[in-house]
């Protein structure tokens, strides 16, 4: 079977690689050429442009998208619009909003073009552990192209999971519970690290955690592993960032009157370890000393 892909970061080189493993002939692209170059010394075969993918690949073709979600995939889109023929599919597999799946399966469906979204799951470790796959898609196509998404999967690491837009949706939701996994560890954690009089080890507490609690997980793995390296996390700075996912999940939660408290609060607390000093944390103390006479610390 060959597959072509445009997008070679950590993950869509991960994704070409495990094709290889498995004898497939890939046909990978990347706005840099450094990616291109490496895989093309693993066996990949090595195009330049998106015209030198489509024109490498035989019809009907198969073209995965790994790039950010927004502009520069819309653009990808737009160019193998103009490139492809009837018949060929195009598989978004990075984290799109699962509206523009929709919006661009009927578009593409214009030009005789298959439409397929992948949620995709497994960072950078996906390479080494498989991907695991959330597809939506019309059957046929899938099918079709099934034998590509079990090779990038772990066994039972891969479902189709409906119609165009519904891989995408689950894998809006799973980063949603994401959300809230880490805040519920991080909480955790914290409160453990404020009860200094224990001299509590968080190392130890996440292995401990990993054997056998009903906390044990994949994230609480890779915190015990931090905590390894840097017991006091003394080199990171807590600012967290966002990919969106989070956002989109509590819109959709909104649009379909499901409360969703944990995951709204998740979000809301990466926000918070953006603020320097909080504008809000200043007001409330200025109101405790108005109505309660308390102290407040002077900024230095």
């Amino acid at each position: 079977m060959e597959v072509g892909i445009t997008g070679l970061g950590r993950m869509g080189a991960g994704m070409a690689r495990r094709w290889l493993r498995n004898g497939f002939r890939v046909v990978v692209h990347n706005r840099s050429r450094g990616p291109i170059d490496e895989l093309a010394a693993d066996g990949a075969v090595a195009t330049y442009t998106l015209e030198e993918l489509v024109a490498a690949l035989q019809p009907p073709r198969a073209i995965w998208i790994m790039l950010p979600a927004g502009e520069v995939t819309e653009q990808a889109i737009e160019t193998l619009t103009g490139l492809l023929q009837p018949g060929d599919t195009i598989i978004d597999s990075g984290n799109t909003n699962f509206h523009d799946d929709i919006r661009r399966a009927e578009a593409l469906k214009a030009h005789g073009l298959n439409y397929i979204d992948q949620g995709t799951s497994g960072g950078i470790w996906g390479l080494e552990k498989g991907f695991c796959l959330m597809v939506g898609g019309e059957p046929e196509v899938v099918n079709r192209l099934e034998p590509a998404f079990i090779t990038l999967a772990p066994p039972d690491g891969y479902l189709h999971c409906g119609p165009v837009g519904s891989g995408h949706f689950v894998k809006m939701v799973h980063n949603g519970v994401e959300y809230g996994m880490m805040q519920a560890y991080a909480e955790g954690f914290e409160i453990m690290r404020a009860k200094t009089d224990f001299n509590l080890d968080m190392h130890k507490i996440a292995a401990v955690w990993n054997h056998g609690s009903v906390v044990r997980s994949w994230l609480l793995e890779l915190a015990e592993e931090a905590f390894r390296q840097d017991p006091d996390l003394s080199t990171i700075k807590g600012y967290v960032q966002d990919s969106g996912e989070g956002r989109w999940t509590i819109q959709a939660a909104m649009d379909l009157d499901v409360p969703a408290p944990v995951i709204t609060l998740s979000l809301f607390e990466r926000f918070h370890s953006r603020q320097d000093e909080s504008y809000a944390a200043k007001v409330l103390a200025a109101l405790r000393k108005g109505f309660g006479g308390h102290a407040v610390k002077s900024a230095e």
